[in-house]
């Protein structure tokens, strides 16, 4: 039996994870200072965990003995106001590299076979020149966010190149699913679609219907990083479809399932766009390549699966 530790369970990705890990395997299901055990045996619960203490991350090393970490803890500024970048910079350090370091750390003391996958971001390629990003693709971080994201991506090298730590990082584009919360953009417009099928006078505002994103299936996503552990050789991985799709092309689908005209009822609403987003488009052909993974999941068939849960 594998014994894994989950570093950001109640996420979508750690969710799904959890559930996909656990039928077969022992998992310690890690988020915002609690762990659970879950196994064949039952559930059962571990003393709390402070990401930010070396101390605590190696005490549950060497409790669990874990044959694979998936770290998954991110975090997101969700405020619509301007955010403190000091306070930002810090919380994000926090949670994209020192926790981080501490179980890369752990590792290379006290469990040099675990394999550990992080969860990096296609924010960390910034405004790129390329119209596809590949794992060649330079970091030009624009966030805070994106910023510390590429540090923990550089500690995962480090340990990878001066420790023979078995660390490994996936570079996940847009992945969705029903488990989404509601300020994401599909959620919004998955639950828009069914409100303006009961109220014909319902109006959702949205920001640049041109956007232009790789959609993905996150249960796809997750698969990508059980093969990305167990491939025998660790490394970076872009984790994409490859596909563009328009904010207007997912509107559409999801309108019409419905039955609904969504030009009576979406509005593009510039206050609602912070910034210039970016056009990131991923090349995930070593993914392809080393391990077999290939989205299960098209972007039509995801949307439909967004706005039927959301019914």
């Amino acid at each position: 039996m594998t014994r894994v530790v989950v570093v950001g369970a109640k996420g979508q990705d750690g969710r799904i994870l959890c559930e996909r890990r656990s039928q077969t395997n022992e998992v310690v299901l890690l988020d915002v200072g609690f762990a659970v055990q879950h196994s064949a045996s039952g559930v059962a619960p571990i003393h709390p965990v402070d990401l930010e203490n070396a101390d605590d991350v190696s005490q549950l090393i060497d409790r669990v003995g874990p044959d694979e970490i998936y770290y998954l803890a991110a975090h997101h500024h969700s405020s619509e106001e301007r955010p403190n970048e000091v306070a930002e910079l810090r919380k994000c350090t926090d949670v994209h590299l020192t926790g981080l370091v501490h179980f890369l750390e752990a590792i290379r003391q006290r469990a040099p076979r675990c394999r550990l996958f992080y969860a990096g971001s296609s924010q960390m390629f910034g405004e790129p020149k390329t119209p596809r990003q590949s794992e060649t693709t330079p970091y030009a971080p624009r966030n805070v966010y994106a910023i510390t994201k590429v540090a923990g991506a550089h500690a995962c090298a480090l340990y990878r190149e001066r420790h023979d730590v078995h660390a490994s990082v996936g570079i996940l584009y847009n992945h969705e699913s029903a488990l989404r919360g509601p300020r994401f953009v599909t959620q919004r417009i998955a639950r828009g679609a069914w409100q303006a099928k009961r109220d014909p006078s319902f109006k959702l505002k949205l920001g640049s219907l041109s956007g232009v994103v790789d959609w993905g299936y996150a249960p796809d996503y997750v698969d990508a990083m059980i093969r990305i552990v167990s491939h025998a050789i660790p490394d970076d991985y872009v984790v994409a479809t490859g596909e563009s799709h328009t904010v207007r092309d997912f509107v559409e689908i999801a309108f019409g399932i419905v039955g609904v005209d969504w030009r009576a009822h979406v509005e593009e609403s510039p206050s609602l766009v912070r910034a210039s987003p970016a056009t990131l488009i991923g090349d995930s052909t070593k993914l392809r390549e080393r391990t077999g993974w290939a989205p299960t999941v098209g972007f039509e068939q995801l949307v439909g699966i967004l706005v039927r849960a959301a019914e």
